[in-house]
């Protein structure tokens, strides 16, 4: 037997932060999920898999529009016609109702779980091999209760588990996304589990196998790398599985970082920028400049300039684009002990996970895309970089008046 496991495939995704881009450069961003998912169905058909699992957020919103959900029924069409078996679950972000969904239930289509109930099907190969599925969809956009908990004991037949989740944190108001623990999928010792949610790519256990297959497209510069699907092959006699990840995004994202040890010309500046964006397919990249201190007030302003990245982006090759540009603080510049002294008092009061939560909280309110960000670790470095550079600068200017 041979499935695909995608999740999170974010169609009608904004794309928020970019619409400076050339209209043709935002276009093909936004068509990208797109793409990305007809590559997914492609290498269905081509493997002629038995069964597609799709793990919520299949579009960003609960009510996507009009040309999502048609793309999205001819995609599935094209399975369905090709006798490959479909199911999927809706996540936090599509939390619709089941008469919303423009693809009519059919012996080879699925919605499971509709309305937050967990819910068990069963089916069989063209070969004669049975296997059973267990999942639930969202309703609401957050579930705080422990859905894992309800799942029922494994059968005799090949067992899936889907769901939407994500593992439980520490603090309880994190904890809106059907919280589990690893040790509870574990001991549930289903075959496969097919998660959706976490944007990272991730195997969380092998034995047996728990698996998040990330996005299917990055959509912002904090989902980085190849993105796409898992290939599952399952021996039918002893029923091991094989996982093996296809690459299907056309936009790539990456971060790239020089570092600055001396002040610079802005023809310098620009050509180090150039020679670090090597790229071998359409690749979106934030810039990185450590030792950002060497930099004047002119030249930041510059370099943060969505102008300027778009005079660069026009010598970059293959339609690559500088989106980004951030400012990482260097070792070079002295700042008085006494200063430095204060601000590590600062970061530790501030910049604490707790701290953090409660000065974003309100902002994390405005949508689910600030949510998302407030509870991502490496926005809360990428802003406390961003002060700390700016703090440096302005001390060291201070420094330089003193002495």
């Amino acid at each position: 037997m041979k499935f695909i496991h995608f999740a999170d495939a974010h169609l009608d995704s904004p794309f928020l932060g970019l619409s400076f881009l050339p209209s043709e450069s935002f276009k093909q961003i936004q068509n990208a999920p797109m793409q990305s998912l007809t590559k997914i169905v492609d290498l269905a058909l081509k493997e002629k898999v038995d069964l597609v699992l799709i793990a919520g957020d299949t579009f960003d919103s609960f009510k996507p529009t009009p040309s999502a959900q048609i793309f999205f029924a001819h995609e599935i069409e094209r399975l369905v016609n090709a006798q490959i078996q479909v199911i999927m679950i809706f996540g936090n972000h599509d939390h619709m109702a089941k008469e919303d969904l423009l693809v009519a239930e059919s012996p080879y289509f699925k919605l499971l779980g509709n309305g937050e109930k967990v819910e068990t099907v069963s089916y069989k190969t063209k070969n004669g091999f049975e296997y059973d599925v267990t999942g639930f969809s969202y309703l609401a956009n957050h579930i705080n209760e422990d859905f894992a908990a309800q799942f029922p004991a494994k059968s005799n037949r090949y067992t899936f588990g889907i769901m939407h989740a994500q593992e439980r944190a520490g603090a309880s108001a994190q904890n809106v996304y059907a919280p589990f623990s690893l040790s509870e999928l574990q001991n549930l010792n289903y075959n496969y589990f097919a998660l959706g949610h976490i944007h990272l790519r991730q195997v969380l256990s092998e034995t047996p196998l728990i698996v998040y297959p990330g996005n299917i497209q990055g959509r912002h510069i904090n989902e980085t790398g190849p993105k796409g699907c898992y290939l599952g092959t399952i021996d039918e006699q002893t029923k091991q599985t094989k996982i093996h990840f296809v690459q299907t995004n056309s936009i790539t994202w990456s971060k790239k970082e020089i570092e600055l040890t001396q002040p610079m010309t802005k023809t310098e500046l620009e050509n180090m920028v150039i020679n670090c964006l090597s790229a071998i397919s359409t690749t979106y990249f934030c810039l990185q400049i450590k030792g950002a201190d060497f930099l004047n007030e002119k030249e930041k302003e510059l370099v943060q300039d969505s102008d300027f990245w778009q005079m660069i982006s026009r010598k970059l090759t293959h339609d690559s684009q500088l989106v980004d540009v951030r400012f990482i603080n260097g070792d070079n510049l002295e700042i008085a002990s006494n200063d430095q002294k204060y601000f590590k008092q600062a970061e530790k009061e501030v910049f604490s996970s707790e701290q953090f939560a409660q000065i974003s909280k309100i902002w994390a309110l405005k949508s689910d895309y600030t949510d998302t960000l407030a509870q991502d670790p490496e926005f809360a470095q990428e802003v406390k970089q961003l002060a700390e550079v700016k703090l440096n600068s302005k001390l060291k200017g201070a420094n330089d008046e003193i002495n």
